[in-house]
């Protein structure tokens, strides 16, 4: 016989069928109802056993969290909760979790306690939950790029240059670091190294994504990114994953049309087909916020959050408009805010959650940023001193999006390197596109884990990613 699914079954509710689920026990009460999970769906499928036809080890072997065979016929429940339930005919325990051992009792776990097992937490409602979520909106995402005529591209993860021009970057290598080559000038002689130079893994797709661009027209990369801050914020990653699309023959006009579309279109979509984990996410949500102080409860739910973002239009506003918006809100005059708001400086978490959440209440798309604070390949402006940059806002998150339309002239860019101080040999490749046919062109970046973290509303970036990388924290 073939195994259904339990997602399957309770949609189906075929009355009289036999069928086989396989799924592991989330509780087994007076040896009679077993409530069996196979991660297909939030919901769990109750399994009717009679005492009587199981042996007494057989009983003692159904565990919670144990893997379990059910044979049997589908009836109608007679509790609340489901319209079917599942009459065993034969169980067979085919894993068996130790009782003393198996840490995921049947109560509510903290989620510290949840990400140190983080090779077992995804049995559990809210992570199961989660990971589906993640996985329709990644689906979404590919799909949306798709029907928009986009060209799916694999940009490397292995590279030499530093799209960011930060600097923390983790580096790659084969020496051995106990027998490291030196030379004559006592460094490392990275010539001696695999790739004969210094090599890291790329913090963006972005430059890579650009030539696909200026051949295919439209691309989208969807890949890890990786970061070597020193950070332990419930914001940062070491390892996370980026989309970013890059358009020829687009400004930034264009460029912030396409991502509101995307997003728009991907929480919707998510929002149509992950009904019952949302409503999970959305209820757990309210529980949790009955035991936080007044202020720092959510205003909306999260359900109301989704369609606020899908149903309304984005504020567009520029960086100096946003500096004077905020250099007159009450939190400034008070000093409430924790760090400066002049012209010239980046804003802070603190200052784009008030935009979004105090002042207009609504998403926010901030553009024309000063050139110092943004990265080399922006375009300038004609007044010199800001680029064609825009980032959105998003309530709860704060930036989700960044892009800008690039800067195609030769001359122009050349000079940006110099600023940032990045050598031309780094990127003379990237140089080189604008001798060859340049042209107008824009894309943007969008961290997916931040945009799961805004789709199921959690708080903390490392319950949005099966196993998360940051610093200290590599066990999994």
């Amino acid at each position: 016989m073939k195994r259904t699914e339990i997602d399957k079954l309770l949609k189906q509710e075929a009355i009289g069928a036999q069928v086989k689920v396989n799924g592991w026990v989330r509780t087994f009460r007076n040896d009679r109802f077993i409530a069996l999970n196979d991660g297909s769906t939030i919901k769990n499928l109750q399994v009717v056993v009679s005492p009587d036809s199981l042996s007494e080890d057989l009983l003692k072997a159904i565990t919670t969290g144990s893997a379990i065979e059910v044979i049997g016929e589908v009836v109608a429940s007679q509790g609340s909760g489901q319209k079917v339930e599942l009459q065993a005919r034969s169980v067979e325990v085919l894993g068996k979790a130790h009782p003393d051992e198996f840490p995921l009792q049947p109560k509510r776990h903290s989620l510290e306690f949840l990400r140190e097992k983080a090779h077992l937490r995804m049995r559990t409602s809210t992570f199961s939950a989660v990971f589906r979520i993640r996985h329709a909106a990644s689906y979404a995402i590919h799909k949306f790029f798709h029907d928009e005529g986009f060209f799916m591209m694999h940009s490397p993860i292995i590279t030499g240059s530093d799209a960011e021009g930060a600097g923390e970057m983790f580096r790659v290598t084969h020496l051995d670091l106990n027998d490291l080559p030196m030379g004559e000038d006592g460094k490392v002689d990275d010539s001696q190294d695999f790739f004969g130079k210094v090599t890291n893994l790329t913090v963006s797709g972005q430059l890579e994504a650009e030539l696909g661009a200026l051949a295919l027209g439209k691309v989208y990369t969807f890949g890890p990114t990786f970061r070597a801050e020193n950070s332990n914020t419930s914001r940062h990653l070491a390892e996370f994953w980026m989309i970013e699309p890059e358009v020829a023959f687009a400004d930034l006009n264009d460029d912030m049309d396409l991502a509101e579309k995307m997003l728009r279109t991907v929480i919707g979509f998510v929002k149509d087909h992950c009904a019952d984990d949302l409503a999970f996410l959305d209820e757990r949500e309210k529980e949790e916020d009955k035991n936080k102080p007044l202020a720092e409860r959510h205003e909306i739910g999260l359900l109301e959050r989704l369609d606020s973002v899908i149903s309304t239009s984005y504020e567009r506003i520029t960086y100096t408009e946003a500096i004077d918006i905020l250099r007159n809100s009450n939190p400034f005059k008070k000093k409430k805010f924790k760090y400066p708001v002049e012209w010239g400086t980046d804003l802070q978490s603190e200052h784009e959650r008030y935009l979004v959440e105090k002042h207009f209440k609504k998403p926010v798309i901030l553009t024309d940023y000063p050139a110092k604070i943004k990265a080399f390949y922006m375009r300038l402006n004609d007044d010199g001193k800001t680029v064609a940059a825009m980032d959105i806002l998003f309530p709860g998150i704060g930036e989700l999006v960044g892009g800008s339309q690039r800067e195609e002239r030769y001359e122009v860019l050349m000079e940006r390197c110099k600023d940032f101080d990045i050598p031309e040999e780094h990127v003379w490749w990237y140089l080189e596109t604008r001798k060859f046919g340049t042209c107008k062109h824009a894309g943007f970046g969008l961290g997916f884990e931040r945009l799961v973290m805004f789709i199921t509303g959690m708080s903390n970036v490392r319950d949005v990613i099966p196993f998360p990388r940051t610093p200290l924290n590599a066990s999994f």
